[in-house]
C-alpha cells in the first residue's frame, strides 16, 4: 500500500503557526515528544512497530513541494523566512524512533524543536490509521456514511429552527484521529458541499488548499508549555507566550488556548491587555458550559462587550453537544466548534485517544495540567507538584492515573 502520509500539508494548521513562531523567538530550543495512548486497545499496538518504522522512513523522505509552499505563502501569517526554512526542510530518522516494550508502543521524538515538533500530527495519523486497518473496511465504511448521513441532515435543520444572534460554526478538527485520510477527505468534502452555510472550514492544510476552504487553527498547548523552560519566571510563562504570540501575528490568528494550568490560572493572566488584542479563547478541557460562563463573566468584568469576542469549543465534541452549547452561548458571545474523532472517525468502531505530547524542553519537565483530570500530562511528579503550588492549583480531589 501506499504511504499514509504522501503531502507535508497533510498536518493541522497550528503545527505551521507554531512552527513559525518558535523559529522566530526561540530557535534553539531542543525538545522531547512522546507517544501516549490513554485508552485500551482491541489489539496491542505494539504488533504495529514494522508498518509504523516503514510509514516513518516515508515520512522522513518527503519534502514539501513548490505548489505547497506557494499556497502557504499565500496565507497573510506565513513570513517569507519561513517558507525559505520549509523550502529546505526535511524531516531526520534520526530524531524520532519507535520500539516496543511488551504490548505497548513507544515512539520518541527528539531534538532540535523547530525540527521535531512537525512530527505530532503526521505520527498520530499513520498510528491511528495502520490500527483501523485491521478492522471490517467495508462495514465501517456502510456505517461512516450511514452516520455521515444523519449528521448532514441534523445540520441543516438548522435552517428551519429560530435563529440566535451569533450564526453556528462547524470546522474539521479531525486530522490526528480519523479513520482514514480518504474517508477525512469524503466527510470534508460532504459538509463543505452541502451543508456550507454552516461548515466554514478545516484543520487540515492539505483539505483546506485542494478543496478551496478556510484554513483554520492557532495554538497547542506545546506552544504555551515551551514557555516553562524558556528561562522566563516560571508564574509568567503564560504571558511571556501570549506576548510573544501578539508580537509574531500583529493581530492574526487571535484565538488563545486557554487550559495550559487551568482555565483559573490562565484568566489569572488573561489581563485586559491580552483580552482586547485576542479575538477570543479556545476550550480543550473540563466542562464547557461552565467554561463558556467564566470566559464570558471575565470579559463582562473587563467591560469588554461578550459579543465582539469568541469563544472555540474543541474537547471531544459530537454534533450534539457542539448544538446544544450553540444554544446556550450564540446569544451572548460569537461561537465556533472544531469537532474532531467524532466528525471523522464516526465508524461504528471503538476509537482509541491517543497523543504525542511535549514531555520537555531544553532538558528540562513541562507540564499540562488540565481541566480533565486524566488528560494531565507529566512524567515528573516533582515538578508537577511544583507547577501547581506556582499557580495555586489543588490535587485533584480524587487521585487518578496522570502520569505518562
Amino acid at each position: 500500500m501506499s504511504p499514509i502520509i504522501t503531502n507535508l500539508l497533510d498536518t493541522d494548521l497550528y503545527k505551521f503557526t507554531m512552527w513559525q513562531a518558535m523559529l522566530h523567538r526561540h530557535p534553539q530550543t531542543e525538545a522531547v515528544y512522546e507517544f501516549v495512548c490513554r485508552t485500551p486497545t482491541a489489539f496491542p499496538l505494539a504488533t504495529l512497530l514494522p508498518e509504523v518504522n516503514r510509514e516513518l522512513d516515508a515520512l522522513c523522505s518527503l519534502r514539501f513541494g513548490k505548489n505547497d509552499l506557494d499556497y502557504l505563502d499565500s496565507l497573510r501569517f506565513i513570513k517569507s523566512d519561513f517558507i525559505d526554512f520549509l523550502r529546505i526542510f526535511q524531516f531526520q530518522r534520526a530524531f524520532i524512533k519507535a520500539w516496543a516494550e511488551g504490548d505497548t508502543l513507544h515512539i520518541e521524538a527528539r531534538g532540535p524543536q523547530v525540527h521535531v515538533m512537525g512530527f505530532e500530527i503526521y505520527v498520530l495519523a499513520i498510528v491511528n490509521e495502520l490500527y483501523f486497518r485491521r478492522f471490517d473496511a467495508e462495514a465501517a465504511i456502510v456505517e461512516g456514511r450511514k452516520r455521515l448521513s444523519q449528521k448532514l441532515e441534523r445540520l441543516k435543520h438548522l435552517a428551519v429552527e429560530a435563529k440566535l444572534h451569533n450564526p453556528f460554526e462547524l470546522f474539521d478538527f479531525g486530522v490526528r484521529r480519523r479513520y482514514s485520510g480518504t474517508w477525512q477527505r469524503e466527510v470534508v468534502q460532504a459538509f463543505a458541499g452541502e451543508t456550507s452555510q454552516w461548515f466554514k472550514g478545516t484543520s487540515n492544510v492539505l483539505l483546506a488548499r485542494d478543496l478551496n476552504l478556510v484554513p483554520i487553527g492557532t495554538m497547542a498547548h506545546e506552544y504555551l508549555q515551551t514557555y516553562q523552560a524558556l528561562g522566563v519566571r516560571l508564574r509568567d510563562f503564560q504571558v511571556a507566550a501570549l506576548e510573544d504570540w501578539v508580537q509574531e501575528y500583529r493581530g492574526d490568528l487571535g484565538i488563545a488556548l486557554t487550559d495550559t494550568v487551568g482555565m483559573d490560572a490562565f484568566l489569572a493572566d488573561f489581563d485586559m491587555y491580552f483580552a482586547k488584542l485576542f479575538d477570543g479563547l479556545r476550550h480543550d478541557s473540563g466542562d464547557p458550559f461552565e467554561w463558556g460562563e467564566k470566559a464570558i463573566a471575565h470579559y463582562e468584568k473587563l467591560r469588554i462587550p461578550p459579543q465582539s469576542k469568541r469563544l472555540v469549543f474543541s474537547d471531544g465534541l459530537d454534533l450534539d453537544t457542539a448544538l446544544a452549547l450553540y444554544h446556550r452561548f450564540a446569544d451572548r458571545i460569537q461561537c465556533g466548534f472544531g469537532v474532531g474523532t467524532r466528525l471523522t472517525n464516526d465508524m461504528g468502531l471503538t476509537t482509541i485517544n491517543i497523543v504525542m505530547k511535549l514531555t520537555h524542553a531544553n532538558g528540562q519537565p513541562v507540564a499540562k495540567i488540565s481541566d480533565s483530570p486524566g488528560k494531565t500530562l507529566c512524567n515528573d511528579e516533582t515538578y508537577l507538584a511544583y507547577l501547581r503550588q506556582v499557580f495555586s492549583i489543588a490535587e485533584p480531589a480524587a487521585k487518578r492515573p496522570e502520569t505518562v
